[in-house]
């Protein structure tokens, strides 16, 4: 029977002249069975092509089940004419590449029991098809006999009608996942007296709760991982009896884990990790015996890992990592002989591990120790083998040296040794090992100061992030194979021109070059490399020449930072190509151009950074009222601008209006790839050089709120414009070393949220205004060496600032200064002493308050892993990096 439907389908891809007689042949030679056909399942048949509504399919009207899963209908409709198939009770069409809206005609079916519609995506993973008109409102409205509903992967975009639970009311499958859903999970359905299997994972928009759970409740698998369910989990979890798979990771559950988990005896999978969960494993949970699947990373669980989870001997997974775990790893996990992953990366564990002890684990293929306090024993070559590693963490274990086994591991996919005193050359035998599988190596913040006899090109085949960063490698720039998707070598001494055959890596997505000894060119051959790489980073080196070409349409750069080196020339106009940039950094060069209006054009740009160059002119008025629209930070000191301030400009950067937010980020551009079985997720944050009267501070994060303005040092003239008041949220301004005239406009009392104001060194006068003393959050205040006259304002922030902050304007008087008003010249109280360097120095620490102390910018500030099924994160750089981020 599957035959004739197939030629029925094949027919579509026939002559269309002979497409009815064809389907009257097929027909024909059938005779009558077609109108008694009630079961045809043709899943996997690998079917290809599309379903007209006129197919003779669809005369197939007692049909009761059709499954046309797992074929690929090319990103067809569903057809219309499905609707004419009035009795089926069963519909499959999971995982077919069927595309666009769901049909009306479907709810015809209302004797459908079985629908199945999930998996329906492009070659990325991505939802095409949508179920939005009719809605899922709709579908429960009309198909009212459903008992098992599959629609993961169906762009919904929607909430959950409460009326599912009630016209549904003998459910006993819900799947929803990544479905687009919104709003708050309607509590009736986890009541649902038939229900065992509920999933609507990777919603990240859903929010909910856990219900007070009963005995009667018949659940077998919950799954809510990648949602925003939030609370205690309730003690009457416990009464899920038949629950063999909870899975809440990447939500936000907070408190203890109730002890009464330990009743759920039957759980072979749980996994909790990435919440706010607190305090110890409770010891009960010795009891569930059968789990094979244990995650709790990236919560605040305390104290020692248990000697208890040796009862659980069937474990595979086990993942404890990014927690507060104290003392020494216990010796009983290694008697849990089914581990195939350990992780337990990211505590306080303290102690030595000897690796030999892994001998006796022979399935374990994944093994994280990173960030913590341990130390390796250096392995001893006995008649125990290690296992055949695929992952392997061993950052921050004090290794001296490359450990030697690594030369017998013929299976690594992902190799970390970050952090380490690892010293000297890279060994030669490092180029041979996994030579086939390697596709991640971390070699971040060692002691490396060479290369071992190295190839021309980098021989690992699948290579995709390689880190040497933070090294004091020398000698000439190594080319990474061109597999290759994140290459990082920064803060080390290389030195030479970059290489052309970095053009050769054709997917790269980001390039750390920075802060070596690269001189030369940059390679003109990157913009072939536009429509892939997300990140150029090739500041602080000695490169001259000027800025090539590097966005071509489509382009996909989100940061291009070349700061601190000796470019010439002018600012390239390909830029405007640039869509997606976000951060563009050019500062400390020698690029003698005007002000890149034409920059306004870009919808993304956040930070804009051109300080310390041999730009000139005037700035002009914008062409359009969105020109810079996003624009949050602007740095264009220390160069040769003249004419009035842009007030123009001030009037349209809406970015610049928003107060501060609640929720504290970095500037990020995060780029992503999946490869095979692991799906990365690189943040990469911004960072930018800010500097006033001769001192310099580089800051390796920007918080993503940080609104900043600075002109400082060129040759701006006239008036301050009333407009900049209207910048609501700005907390940095610098207008220093330039030639303004006029008052300091009372606007500025506006900005309730600026934390550093500089106008020295200008041609200021009037008074100060007294509106000011209302900045509560004014750290710095810097108006010396210039005009101004009168009472200095009394009280509130301006009690803390000291003379500096007013020397050089004879008419001032008042606290802080000696002088006092009214042509009185009594003494009062001594000054505070003045801040070292400069009388009129701006210090954009304060504003900057806590950047410095955060991670080594780049790509080793954090990558993050993810499996698929059990959102196993890796995290492998830095030290409690709470942001977490996923798919």
């Amino acid at each position: 029977m599957s035959m004739l439907l197939l030629n029925l389908l094949l027919i579509q891809k026939l002559h269309r002249g002979n497409l009815m007689e064809r389907e009257k042949e097929v027909i024909a030679a059938h005779g009558m069975v077609l109108s008694v056909i009630g079961r045809l399942n043709l899943g996997s048949s690998c079917l290809y092509g599309s379903i007209n509504s006129s197919s003779s399919l669809f005369r197939l009207v007692h049909l009761e089940i059709l499954d046309l899963s797992d074929n690929d209908f090319n990103f067809s409709k569903i057809p219309r004419a499905i609707g004419q198939l009035s009795r089926l009770r069963g519909l499959g069409l999971r995982s077919s590449r069927f595309f666009g809206q769901v049909p009306f005609e479907l709810l015809a079916l209302s004797n459908l029991v079985i629908l199945d519609l999930s998996g329906n995506t492009d070659f990325w993973g991505n939802p095409v098809l949508h179920l939005q008109k009719p809605s899922l409102t709709d579908l429960v409205q009309n198909l009212t006999h459903l008992k098992k509903v599959y629609l993961s992967k169906v762009n919904v975009s929607s909430i959950i009608p409460h009326a599912l639970a009630t016209n549904l009311s003998a459910l006993t499958h819900l799947f929803l996942d990544d479905c687009g859903l919104q709003g708050e999970f309607p509590l009736n359905i986890f009541q649902l007296p038939s229900l065992q299997f509920l999933s609507v994972s990777f919603n990240p928009d859903l929010t909910g709760y856990l219900p007070d759970f009963q005995e009667t409740n018949l659940l077998v698998e919950l799954v809510l991982a990648n949602t925003r369910f939030s609370g205690e989990l309730p003690t009457s979890i416990g009464r899920l009896g038949s629950l063999t798979e909870l899975d809440i990771s990447s939500c936000n559950f907070t408190g203890l884990i109730p002890s009464s988990l330990s009743h759920l005896t039957q759980l072979s999978d749980l996994a909790m990790s990435f919440n706010h969960f607190s305090g110890p494993i409770p010891s009960s949970l010795a009891n569930l015996t059968q789990l094979t699947v244990f995650l709790l990373a990236g919560n605040q669980l305390i104290g020692q890992i248990p000697s208890w989870l040796m009862n659980l001997t069937q474990l595979t997974l086990l993942d404890l990592g990014d927690n507060y775990f104290e003392g020494s790893i216990p010796s009983s996990l290694f008697e849990l002989v089914n581990l195939h992953k350990l992780v337990l990366f990211g505590n306080n564990l303290t102690g030595t591990v000897e690796l030999n002890i892994l001998s006796k684990l022979k399935n374990l293929t994944d093994f994280q120790i990173s960030d913590n306090h341990l130390s390796i024993l250096h392995y001893t070559k006995t008649n125990a083998t290690l296992p055949k590693f695929q992952l392997l963490g061993l950052g921050g274990c004090n290794l001296t040296e490359f450990p030697d086994f690594l030369q017998n591991q013929d299976e690594l996919e992902v190799l970390f040794l970050h952090e380490n005193k690892i010293h000297g050359s890279i060994p030669k035998w490092v180029w041979n090992m996994s030579i086939e599988t390697l596709q991640v190596l971390s070699l971040f913040q060692n002691r490396l100061t060479g290369f071992d006899q190295p190839p021309a090109i980098l021989p690992w085949s699948r290579m995709r992030i390689l880190d040497l960063g933070s090294n004091t490698l020398k000698g000439s720039l190594p080319a990474p194979p061109p597999s290759t998707y994140i290459y990082s070598v920064s803060g080390n001494e290389l030195t030479g021109e970059i290489s052309p055959l970095i053009c050769n890596l054709t997917s790269l997505k980001l390039l750390a070059l920075s802060s070596n000894n690269f001189s030369g060119r940059i390679p003109h051959c990157l913009i072939s490399l536009s429509s892939s790489l997300s990140i150029l980073d090739l500041k602080h080196n000695n490169l001259r020449g000027t800025i090539p070409p590097l966005c071509f349409n489509p382009s996909n750069l989100r940061m291009i930072d070349l700061s601190g080196n000796k470019i010439q020339g002018q600012i390239p106009r390909s830029l405007a190509n640039c869509t997606m940039l976000e951060q563009l950094v050019l500062g400390n060069n020698l690029i003698n151009d005007t002000f890149p209006s034409w920059l306004g054009s870009l919808p993304m740009l956040q930070v804009l950074i051109l300080r310390s160059n041999l730009l000139h002119g005037a700035i002009g008025s914008p062409k359009a009222n969105f020109e810079f629209s996003k624009l949050r930070i602007i740095d264009l000191s220390n160069n040769g601008f003249t004419g009035d301030l842009p007030s123009e400009y001030f009037q349209i950067w809406d970015a610049m209006d928003v107060v501060a937010a609640d929720h504290l980020t970095y500037m990020q551009a995060d780029t992503g790839f999946v490869v095979e079985k692991y799906t990365w997720l690189i943040p990469y944050d911004f960072s930018m050089t800010m500097s006033s009267k001769g001192t310099t501070r580089y800051f390796q994060k920007i918080l993503d709120v940080l609104i900043v303005i600075d002109l400082s040092s060129n040759k701006f003239y006239g008036e301050i414009p009333e407009s900049i008041g209207d910048l609501k949220g700005l907390q940095g301004l610098n207008l220093s070393n330039n030639a303004l005239t006029g008052p300091i406009p009372t606007s500025l009392a506006n900005l309730t949220w600026l934390e550093a104001l500089d106008l020295s060194q200008n041609k200021l006068s009037s008074q100060i205004p007294p509106q000011l003393v209302e900045l509560t959050f004014l750290e710095i205040f810097d108006v010396s060496h210039n005009n101004l006259s009168g009472l200095i304002p009394q009280g509130k922030q301006f009690a803390t600032f000291s003379n500096a902050s007013f020397n050089g304007n004879p008419g001032l008087c008042g606290s802080p200064l000696s002088k006092a008003c009214g042509n009185s010249e009594a003494s009062l109280p001594a000054p505070s002493t003045p801040r070292q360097g400069s009388s009129s120095e701006f210090d954009w620490k304060i504003v900057l308050m806590g950047y410095g102390s955060g991670l080594v910018t780049g790509v080793s500030s954090g990558y993050i892993l993810i499996t698929w099924k059990h959102e196993w994160f890796v995290r492998t750089f830095g030290k409690r990096h709470r942001k977490w981020i996923r798919t």
